[in-house]
């Protein structure tokens, strides 16, 4: 007899970050939890190289996404650039209401410019950024980056220093959950009590021995004058 062989089913996943529904191959619906994929934002963007990391997360009968990471093609950002002029980049690690996470702001200014200006732009926009990123939740910071809802404003502030030809976020992703964070402290804590309690039993039962072998002591000792007589 021949053995069927297993098929791989395509399962449906949410994005609700985009409201988008893509499909993935597996046996079962359980094998997709806790898997990495990328969605390419380009034809959402219209023509924006965008490419969008995505964690899958899989409860009981439904799959949906929560995002990681978002960064722009670096093959778009060289057709950006033009002679002439001057890029700012950076990259720095701050936290959200709900992350912490890493952006790299990647700006073009419209000539060249000085090494002071450059600088001046640099943490102007670490600046603005910190602050903008701060009381908001991880998933409205990646909502607002593809919707350019975090672009323009940063663009604007930046002209007054010196005119841009371009104000990108180059990438953005997360470091750490919070709530990861919370139950690593707990878990030690936990660790730590039962580490205390096991120490406790042990002085306990420490002398508990001591007197034992001490009652022992006198038993040998009158055994052995009986033996004598």
């Amino acid at each position: 007899m021949a053995i069927a062989k297993r098929k791989k089913k395509f399962f449906d996943v949410e994005i609700p970050l985009i409201n988008k529904i893509t499909q993935l191959q597996a046996y079962e619906l359980k094998e997709l939890d806790k898997k990495f994929i990328k969605y390419d934002l380009t034809r959402i963007l219209r023509g924006k190289n965008m490419m969008l990391q995505l964690r899958v997360v899989v409860d009981e009968d439904k799959a949906t996404t929560t995002p990681k990471g978002i960064r722009l093609i670096p093959s778009s950002l060289r057709r950006m650039i033009r002679k002439g002029t001057n890029y700012i980049e950076d990259s720095f690690s701050t936290n959200c209401k709900d992350a912490q996470i890493r952006i790299k702001p990647f700006l073009i200014a419209r000539k060249k410019v000085s090494r002071a200006v450059r600088k001046t732009l640099r943490q102007e926009a670490k600046n603005w950024l910190g602050d903008y990123v701060k009381n908001k939740p991880h998933k409205d910071v990646f909502s607002d980056i593809i919707g350019n809802r975090l672009q323009k404003p940063l663009s604007l502030k930046l002209k007054k220093i010196y005119p841009l030809a371009l104000c990108e976020i180059r990438m953005l992703k997360i470091e750490k959950l919070k709530e990861q964070e919370k139950l690593k402290v707990t878990l030690e804590k936990v660790k730590k009590k039962e580490e205390k309690v096991e120490e406790t039993k042990k002085a306990e039962e420490k002398p508990k021995e001591k007197v034992e072998k001490a009652e022992e002591k006198p038993k040998e000792e009158n055994k052995e004058e009986e033996k004598k007589k």
